[in-house]
């Protein structure tokens, strides 16, 4: 699947100021499924900055590919902060090149949200080494892939977060 021309230029832009900057990215991937990885390599040049990726749709994927501990699933649930961090620092501790990695999990619906998580919240983490690890929280609005295309689009906007903060 290419993604549509925003999410592609998005990623070019991502792609762009990895190779300009000296990073390697990865991702760890919930709610999307492997969507924020596949639109990186959509992009010509992405196997220059684009170690690879963690599809962890389930707790025991999280914890046995990203280390995250059972007893913080446990206690927070897989669509929280702690667990959103923790997928960042594993899949940096797994990727034997990423110096960023990404990392999604919410609910995308249509089903599954409650008072507490609703349909659309999504944690995103992100890990870069030196760099104090980044956490974002944010209820989309819309369907499955409205839902799914935002958390694309604002992952990329946090790994130029987690460039800008060491440049």
């Amino acid at each position: 699947m290419i993604p549509d021309p925003e999410i592609l230029a998005a990623a070019s832009t991502i792609i762009d100021l990895c190779r300009q900057n000296g990073e390697m990215v990865a991702t760890a991937e919930s709610c999307t499924g492997g969507l924020i990885g596949g639109s990186l390599t959509a992009v010509d040049g992405s196997s220059k900055v684009v170690d690879g990726g963690f599809i962890t749709y389930s707790n025991e994927a999280k914890m046995a590919m990203l280390g995250v501990s059972g007893d913080v699933l446990a206690q927070y649930g897989a669509v929280s902060e702690p667990v959103a961090r923790a997928m960042a620092e594993g899949a940096l501790r797994h990727s034997p090149l990423a110096t960023i990695t990404v990392a999604v999990t919410g609910i995308a619906g249509p089903g599954g949200g409650s008072a507490e998580k609703p349909v659309g919240l999504v944690h995103f983490g992100s890990a870069g080494g030196h760099r104090p690890t980044l956490h974002h929280a944010q209820v989309f609005k819309g369907d499955r892939h409205q839902i799914r295309r935002q958390t694309i689009l604002r992952a990329f906007s946090m790994i130029r977060e987690m460039i800008a903060a060491s440049h």
